[in-house]
């Protein structure tokens, strides 16, 4: 697969449907990945924690969520085919999965989300099986992670949906790597499980499909305006690392 670097970060130069199949031929040939879907936050994030960095660009794909990864390749000169938000491509790969009948495990978000959200995939996409759920509060180490491991490896899931929040889902899936036996591709995907369950809502497809669900957000919540800054300051940053040559 080719790459586009931006600013250390190896993102994946594949579009949605093509991310799908991949993913789709590990799950068919037993071989074991994690997906991650970085936005500029946790690209600067990487840039601060170079261990980050390292858990990060070990993905088996790394696929461009936010559209100031599209503005930053463009300013670097890198080819990206587009965006991939995380709980996009996830919901196609749910739809692929169905068809074969694969097994799907849901851990994060509050005690009941996981198992509301399992139920509306699983009516959505009629043939998805879902192996189990598990909230996200447990301890991230110790007897009470290695328990949340052995109910996934008892589930027989071939997927699984991570959703602990940036960065302790990467560093959680890192550290159990070897441990999950059965879940060959595991994903690493936020607060997706409220949105699938329905208690959160993703903006308007109008704004969604002109990539302006950080203009939603903003009329939604103002206070998010300080977040929101960090745009303009990340593009900054990648023009300023590129004429310095440290893109």
């Amino acid at each position: 697969m080719k790459t586009a670097s931006i600013l250390g970060v190896q993102f994946h130069a594949v579009t949605k449907k093509q991310a799908v199949e991949l993913a789709m031929s590990k799950l068919r040939a037993r071989q074991k990945g994690y997906v991650v879907t970085p936005n500029p936050e946790i690209v600067d994030l990487c840039r601060r924690d170079p261990e980050f960095m390292g858990i990060v660009n070990h993905a088996a794909l790394v696929l461009p969520d936010g559209i100031g990864i599209i503005y930053a390749a463009k300013i670097l000169g890198e080819g990206l085919p587009g965006r991939v938000p995380g709980i996009e491509f996830a919901e196609e790969l749910c739809a692929a999965m169905a068809k074969e009948n694969m097994r799907l495990f849901l851990l994060g978000a509050k005690p009941g989300i996981a198992e509301k959200a399992g139920t509306n995939l699983c009516a959505k996409f009629p043939g998805l099986v879902l192996a189990g759920t598990h909230d996200g509060y447990f301890k991230k180490s110790g007897e009470e992670s290695d328990a949340v491991v052995s109910a996934i490896n008892a589930s027989g899931a071939k997927l699984l949906f991570v959703c602990l929040g940036v960065p302790v889902q990467e560093r959680w899936i890192t550290d159990n790597r070897e441990k999950l036996t059965a879940a060959r591709v595991c994903m690493c995907l936020g607060g997706s499980l409220d949105v699938y369950a329905g208690v959160a809502q993703r903006a308007p497809k109008f704004f969604v499909d002109h990539s302006l669900e950080w203009f939603y957000r903003l009329m939604k919540e103002p206070k998010r305006i300080g977040r929101m800054m960090k745009l303009p300051k990340f593009l900054f940053g990648t023009y300023l690392a590129k004429i310095r040559g440290k893109a």
